[in-house]
């Protein structure tokens, strides 16, 4: 089968020249930056070729395009050369003192208000453990642990996590943000149903805010006013401070970016707007070692804002 000959007949040396190929435009320059002959290299992308039985480039006279063939190839050869040239700094990093990397991935909420310090405090106790953390919106999360592409992940309580053991890892209350003049901001608490009036900042389509605010707006019988779509809460903050609409996030992200701005913030009283953030993992029995440093640290005081 060709999946069982691309693991005997491929390697990393042709898979770079492959890539050179298409950075630099021109089969001579690709030889000229990987140090091989021209023949070389073109005897090479001959028998890439031949062993995935496509064309991967369209020749021209001033030099190559790639073909569709050579676009899937493509992508997949950039990874395969990243995740090598990550491969060999983290090993490289255990003659260092490195004990193991902990793959992490959470959601904004997490890395906005809480991860900071706590990542921080876990690094000072262990300093021979290396995080790389990643955000993604909290069904995101849920898909890369049960993928195996992280250790440990952090989402909304109200996320699907699809049968995955999961812990409270903190809370947090959402507010409404809006400007220091707007009608609403002289009230003490709000409904979300109360603020359908105005406009409205989002978030990104994926977050779970966007997703809560949206059916709740259902729920209330009318459509939310999205004027706009952000990618965090620092922008979020100043498109209210534009007068582009109002916006719902979390208290401390309120605290961190928006109070600076001279903006307000309500509290809502609706029951979805009192979150707990959960921590999942795939196997709490087959963590590595360093991975289940990491997730007794986060867990051992659940629930608590420490």
């Amino acid at each position: 089968m060709l999946h069982k000959s691309l693991v005997r007949r491929l390697d990393l040396i042709t898979l770079q020249l492959f890539v050179a190929v298409f950075e630099e435009g021109t089969l001579t320059r690709a030889a000229a930056r990987e140090a091989i002959a021209v023949s070389a290299a073109s005897k090479r992308l001959m028998e890439l070729e031949q062993v995935l039985g496509v064309s991967l480039f369209v020749r021209r006279a001033k030099g190559m395009d790639l073909t569709a063939a050579g676009e899937t190839l493509l992508h997949h050869a950039q990874q395969m050369l990243f995740n090598v040239e990550k491969m060999g700094l983290e090993l490289g990093e255990h003659s260092h003192g490195v004990r193991g990397y902990v793959r992490m991935l959470a959601n904004l909420s997490a890395i906005i208000q809480f991860l900071p310090e706590d990542l921080r405090d876990f690094s000072e106790l262990h300093p021979e453990v290396k995080t790389d953390l990643e955000e993604r919106p909290s069904n995101g999360v849920v898909q890369g642990v049960l993928d195996g592409v992280a250790d440990l992940g952090i989402c909304s309580s109200d996320t699907d996590t699809k049968g995955l053991p999961r812990v409270v890892y903190r809370r947090d209350k959402l507010v409404v943000l809006m400007p220091a003049d707007h009608p609403l901001a002289a009230r003490k608490s709000l409904a979300f149903a109360e603020t359908l009036g105005s406009d409205y900042v989002g978030l990104h389509s994926a977050s779970s805010i966007n997703m809560r605010t949206h059916a709740a707006a259902r729920e209330a019988g009318q459509m939310l006013r999205l004027r706009i779509h952000v990618p965090g809460f620092d922008a979020m903050c100043r498109m209210v401070q534009a007068n582009m609409g109002i916006g719902i996030l979390p208290q401390k992200a309120f605290e961190l970016f928006g109070r600076a701005l001279g903006l307000h913030a309500v509290p809502l009283t609706d029951d979805w707007s009192d979150r707990s953030l959960i921590l999942v993992v795939r196997d709490e029995a087959q963590l590595s070692p360093v991975s289940r440093l990491l997730f007794d640290y986060l867990s051992h005081s659940a629930g608590a804002d420490r």
